[in-house]
C-alpha cells in the first residue's frame, strides 16, 4: 500500500488534491478518524493506566496501549474507504495514504516500545521513546508524500563558500547529524572507560581522573575528525576556523587555556586531591571536585567556591592535609590564681579523651600566661577527622572541663572592677 501511495501521490499532487472538494472531504474524514481514536486511547489510559501506573513497566499492556491510537484509526479509515468506494463509486486517493501512515505509526510505536523494554531501566524513558517515535514517523510521512524532495531541494539551494569549498544547508545539517551521533557514541564509550578506570583502586584517584578526562577529550576530537569526512567535508576547511581559534586562544582565551593546562598539572603532580583541606585567600574548605577549569572548594557552612586552576598554580596554597589529614587545634581556658595548676592541667588532658581525638600523639595542656584576671591555660588536641567540623567537638570538650572544674572546685574567673569615689568627707568604694 505504501508503494502505491509513494508512486501515485507526490507533494504537488497532494496539494492539488487538497484544493478539491473530494480531497478536503477525505482529509476531514481522516482527521475525524484520528480524533475518535485519540479519544478512545484517552479512555483506555484512564481505565487501565491512570489508576495503575505499574502497567507501564509491563511490555504487553504498554505495547497494546501504544497501538490503540494507530489501530483504531486504521480500522476507521479502512471502513471509511469501503463506504466511500461503494457510495461514490470512486477510488479515494488520500484515505489509502492515511491508512499507510497509520500502519507505519503502529510499526514504529511497537519498535520503540521494544527498544525501551530491551534497554536497561532508566536509559530510555517514555518521553524519549515518544520523541523518537514522533521523529521517525514524521520522517516517514515526509517521504511518503514526497515532501522530502521539496525540502532537500530547498536545503541544497541555500549555499555559501568557505575558503575553496562550497557548502550548502543540507551538507551542514547532515554533518551536524553525523557529528552528533558519533560524538554521542564517543561520549558513551568515554563513560564506559571512565567507569572502568575509576574502579582501578591500585591507581591514585588523581591519576584516574586524568586518564578519564584525557580519554574523553581524545575520543571527542577523534569523533569530530571521523564525522566530517563521512559527510564529505574536507578537513582543510577547518584550517580557517583553526586560525581563528588560535588567535582567540592567544588573546581572549589565554586564561581558559591556562586553567585547562593547570588542571592537568594539578592532577598529574597530585599536589591537590579530592578530600584535601585547603586554605585559599583566607577561605578554608575541602576539595570536592577537580575539573579542567576549576576546583570546587566546599566550606563547613556548605558554601562552595569555584577556584580557577591557574590561581592554585601561581599562588601560595596551604594544603592542611597534604601528608596527613589530622589537624591540631588549640582550646584556651582561664583559671583563678588560687588554682592547683597541676590538677587543672591533668583535668584538661583527661577531658580531651574523645573518639575523634588522637591519643597518639595525645592531648597536651600548657600554661601560657599570667593574665590580669587569671592564669591562661591552653589545651591542644589532634583531630583525626577534621572534615566533620570542630564546633561540636569543642563544645563537648568544654562541657567536660566545666563539669570537672565544678567537681573539684576550680573557678573560672571573670573581669572584676573596683570603683572608688573620692569625696570631701570620706572615700567610698563601690
Amino acid at each position: 500500500m505504501i508503494l502505491i501511495a509513494r508512486d501515485e501521490i507526490s507533494f504537488d499532487n497532494l496539494l492539488n488534491a487538497l484544493q478539491t472538494d473530494s480531497g478536503l472531504a477525505q482529509l476531514a474524514i481522516g482527521v475525524l478518524c484520528i480524533l475518535i481514536a485519540r479519544f478512545t486511547a484517552t479512555l483506555v489510559f484512564r481505565r487501565f493506566f491512570q489508576r495503575d501506573p505499574a502497567r507501564y513497566e509491563r511490555f504487553l499492556p504498554y505495547a497494546a496501549f501504544r497501538l490503540v491510537l494507530p489501530g483504531v484509526s486504521q480500522l476507521l479509515v479502512i471502513a471509511s474507504t469501503i463506504v466511500w468506494y461503494f457510495t461514490i463509486h470512486q477510488r479515494p486517493h488520500l484515505l489509502p495514504l492515511f491508512s499507510a501512515m497509520l500502519m507505519w505509526l503502529a510499526i514504529i510505536r511497537l519498535f520503540t516500545a521494544m527498544m525501551r523494554q530491551a534497554l536497561p531501566k532508566g536509559r530510555f524513558e517514555r518521553h524519549s521513546e515518544h520523541f523518537i517515535a514522533t521523529v521517525l514517523w514524521l520522517g516517514f510521512v515526509s517521504w511518503a508524500i514526497g515532501f522530502d524532495h521539496v525540502l532537500i531541494d530547498w536545503l541544497e539551494s541555500v549555499s555559501f563558500s568557505v575558503g575553496k569549498s562550497r557548502l550548502d544547508l543540507l551538507t551542514i545539517l547532515n554533518a551536524l547529524l553525523w557529528v552528533t551521533v558519533i560524538v554521542v557514541g564517543a561520549l558513551w564509550v568515554s563513560r564506559l572507560l571512565e567507569a572502568r578506570v575509576m574502579k582501578l583502586q591500585h591507581l591514585d584517584l588523581s591519576l584516574r581522573i586524568v586518564f578519564a578526562k584525557m580519554a574523553r577529550t581524545l575520543l571527542i576530537v577523534v569523533a569530530v575528525l571521523i564525522a566530517l569526512p563521512v559527510v564529505g567535508i574536507d578537513l582543510t576547511v577547518l584550517s580557517v576556523f583553526g586560525g581563528a581559534v588560535g588567535v582567540g586562544l592567544g588573546f581572549g582565551l589565554q586564561k581558559i587555556a591556562s586553567n585547562y593546562v593547570s588542571g592537568f598539572i594539578i592532577l598529574l603532580d597530585r599536589s591537590i586531591r579530592i578530600g584535601d583541606r585547603l586554605m585559599v585567600d583566607n577561605r578554608v574548605g575541602y576539595v570536592t571536585r577537580i575539573t579542567s577549569r576549576y576546583v570546587v572548594l566546599k566550606s563547613a557552612d556548605g558554601s562552595e567556591a569555584l577556584v580557577p586552576n591557574d590561581a592554585l598554580i601561581s599562588n601560595t596554597v596551604i594544603n592542611q592535609s597534604y601528608s596527613d589529614k589530622s589537624m591540631w587545634i588549640s582550646m584556651p581556658i582561664q583559671v583563678d590564681y588560687g588554682t592547683d595548676l597541676d590538677q587543672a592541667l591533668a583535668i584538661l588532658r583527661e577531658s580531651a579523651v574523645h573518639p575523634r581525638v588522637l591519643q597518639e600523639p595525645g592531648p597536651a595542656a600548657f600554661v601560657t600566661a599570667f593574665a590580669d584576671n587569671g592564669i591562661n591555660l591552653e589545651l591542644g588536641i589532634w583531630v583525626k577527622d577534621p572534615e566533620n567540623g570542630f564546633m561540636g567537638l569543642k563544645s563537648e570538650i568544654y562541657l567536660a572541663i566545666w563539669r570537672r572544674f565544678n567537681e573539684v572546685g576550680i573557678d573560672i574567673p571573670f573581669p572584676q572592677r573596683t570603683v572608688r569615689i573620692v569625696g570631701d568627707d570620706a572615700d567610698k568604694t563601690v
